[in-house]
């Protein structure tokens, strides 16, 4: 693809051609001081502050606005915006935008903890509606239609439904468009972290981005499947409710003043990826998985299901949980994106015809590692599914209000019925098992035993070692 239809990297590219000499930031000096490998000193010289003709993010009127423009028109927003610190950013932004201190706002439980950071610094109080259980991925899936209609019926003054779509397993559901539109009959936007769907735009063999279903924001981390570098998202905005100037006032206050421009030039090439993807590439990498997922399928004992996203695969092997054969295949050097009691994901390319993977060195290293798995009898694993009445649910006490409470270690076993004095969180994915401010229930510390049990990674207010957590105790 041309560098004429990529703005900023066009702009950085010719304003290096210059051979620049720097009296200015960053300290670097173009990377004549940086001690880094010779590697990563390379990009270096386009690591640029705000100079003549690279324009400012904070108010963009020349190359930055232009490719946020070619963002804009390819997601067909009404304005879209490069976020440099992430898709969190992005949601709070959002949230900032929606609701004030005290405001009611309507949330998908298994969202990713920077929505619940949201929440937390907005002082909104949130309801939870909860997913309904999908059997095939075995995973908390899409919210359903019934739901969200039940708590805004609860709940009517709710200034703000926030959802999660896809999920990190690219379960999508088919009740999105109900939702959106059941919402803005009663003047309530919808937000919308689709981190995992900045691709969605590529072809119709993905799900439609929740953007094209009609909600009024949604934030996609382009790190996650198109080809930007980490921290790299999008957010865009299409609404009648929220206006675009509130939310670049937000950002104005929560993205870096100092933003890189590593990171925009990378969203830069990453819209013209998506935006040049064609039919042909399409066919060619569809083709290309369904060949990878053929030769899988060779591997004895190897289970793979596949998602409503091409993107997303799941490998299972009977009788293990996924951290058992994520660590198999870490020895053979294939990393895979996270793994939980049931499987592991993995997130492929968003190859081009013209772009090669290694998937049949990946198909060998796979077989060795499920190889290198002793066989044992199969797992017994608790169904996580949420009981009718945990469908719709708040917290026992706000974030606001744990401040200055006295806590307590308690052991895993006696914490029922006590209120978490912190989130708890597995990581990846990032999405709390247990809140802080919600109470404790059997359901939570059965789940929590069987993480436990995996040797999962967690964040937040758990000693895994001890088999202690966080608690009220006032």
């Amino acid at each position: 693809m041309s560098e004429q239809t990529k703005p900023l990297v066009q702009a950085l590219s010719k304003f290096e051609e210059k051979r620049p000499i720097s009296f200015h930031v960053p300290g670097h000096k173009n990377g004549l001081l940086s001690g880094l490998p010779e590697e990563m000193q390379s990009v270096l010289p386009y690591d640029m502050t705000e100079l003549e003709g690279l324009d400012d993010l904070h108010e963009p009127s020349g190359v930055i606005r232009e490719a946020e423009q070619r963002l804009s028109a390819l997601y067909q927003s009404d304005r879209s915006f490069f976020l440099v610190n992430g898709s969190t950013v992005g949601n709070l932004a959002m949230m900032y935008a929606a609701c004030r201190p005290g405001d009611t706002v309507i949330v998908q439980r298994n969202a990713h903890k920077s929505i619940f950071h949201a929440i937390e610094l907005t002082g909104a109080k949130p309801v939870f509606v909860s997913p309904v259980w999908d059997a095939h991925s075995n995973t908390p899936g899409a919210v359903r239609f019934a739901i969200v209609k039940e708590a805004i019926e609860a709940y009517p003054n709710a200034k703000a439904v926030v959802l999660t779509y896809p999920t990190y397993y690219g379960v999508a559901g088919t009740e999105l468009t109900d939702i959106i539109h059941y919402c803005h009959e009663k003047s309530i936007p919808v937000l919308v972290d689709e981190a995992h769907g900045a691709h969605f735009v590529a072809g119709d063999a993905f799900p439609q981005s929740a953007l094209e279903l009609g909600a009024d924001i949604v934030v996609h981390s382009a790190h996650k499947t198109l080809p930007a570098m980490t921290m790299a998202s999008f957010l865009h905005i299409r609404s009648l409710i929220i206006s675009p100037e509130r939310i670049a006032h937000y950002l104005g206050m929560l993205q870096s003043s100092s933003p890189s421009y590593l990171l925009m030039a990378s969203l830069d090439d990453a819209r013209a990826y998506a935006e040049s993807y064609t039919k042909e590439d399409q066919v060619e990498f569809l083709e290309k998985r369904r060949a990878f997922i053929g030769n899988l399928l060779t591997i004895p004992e190897l289970r793979i299901v596949e998602s409503e996203d091409p993107l997303k695969l799941l490998l299972r092997v009977q009788g293990y949980t996924g951290f058992e054969l994520l660590a198999r295949l870490e020895a053979e050097g294939v990393f895979a994106e996270l793994a939980d009691p049931f499987q592991v994901l993995f997130i492929l390319p968003l190859l081009k015809k013209s772009k090669e993977y290694p998937f049949s060195e990946s198909v060998q290293r796979i077989a060795a590692a499920v190889a290198s798995l002793p066989m044992k009898e199969e797992l017994e694993l608790m169904d996580e599914s949420i009981s009718a009445d945990e469908r719709i649910s708040t917290l026992t006490y706000l974030p606001q209000e744990l401040y200055g409470r006295e806590t307590e270690w308690k052991s895993i076993e006696e914490a029922v019925g006590y209120v978490a004095a912190a989130a708890i969180i597995p990581y990846p994915p990032g999405i709390p098992l247990l809140l802080g401010g919600e109470t404790v229930t059997k359901r939570h510390i059965a789940t929590l035993v069987q993480y436990l049990q995996m040797n999962a990674k967690f964040q937040g207010a758990i000693r895994a070692n001890d088999r202690q957590i966080q608690v009220i105790i006032d």
